[in-house]
C-alpha cells in the first residue's frame, strides 16, 4: 500500500504533458503592462469597500434604537459580582 500511492503519482505525473507546465515558468506573467495599476486597483477594492460596507450597515441597524435600551442590553448581560473582602481589609 505504501508503494502504491509514489507508483501512482509518479504516473500521473508522467502522463502529463510538461508544455502545460511551461506557460507557469514563463517571464510573461512577470511583465507591467498598463493595465497592471487596473489590476492592482480592482484586486485592493474590496478590501476597502467591504469593512466601509459593514461598518455603515451596522450602524444602519443600530442607529434607530434608543440608548435606553442598549443600556438595558447592557447590565442585562453584566451580573454585578458580590464585593470580596481583600485580606488586608478588616471585617469590623
Amino acid at each position: 500500500m505504501k508503494r502504491l500511492i509514489p507508483i501512482s503519482l509518479f504516473a500521473t505525473f508522467a502522463a502529463l504533458p510538461m508544455a502545460a507546465f511551461a506557460a507557469a515558468d514563463s517571464y510573461r506573467w512577470l511583465h507591467v503592462t498598463i493595465d497592471t495599476p487596473w489590476m492592482i486597483f480592482l484586486f485592493l477594492l474590496p478590501m476597502v469597500l467591504i469593512p466601509a460596507v459593514l461598518m455603515a450597515v451596522l450602524y444602519w441597524k443600530f442607529a434607530g434604537r434608543p440608548a435606553v435600551e442598549l443600556e438595558k442590553k447592557k447590565v442585562k448581560s453584566k451580573t454585578p459580582a458580590a464585593p470580596v473582602a481583600d485580606k488586608n481589609e478588616s471585617t469590623d
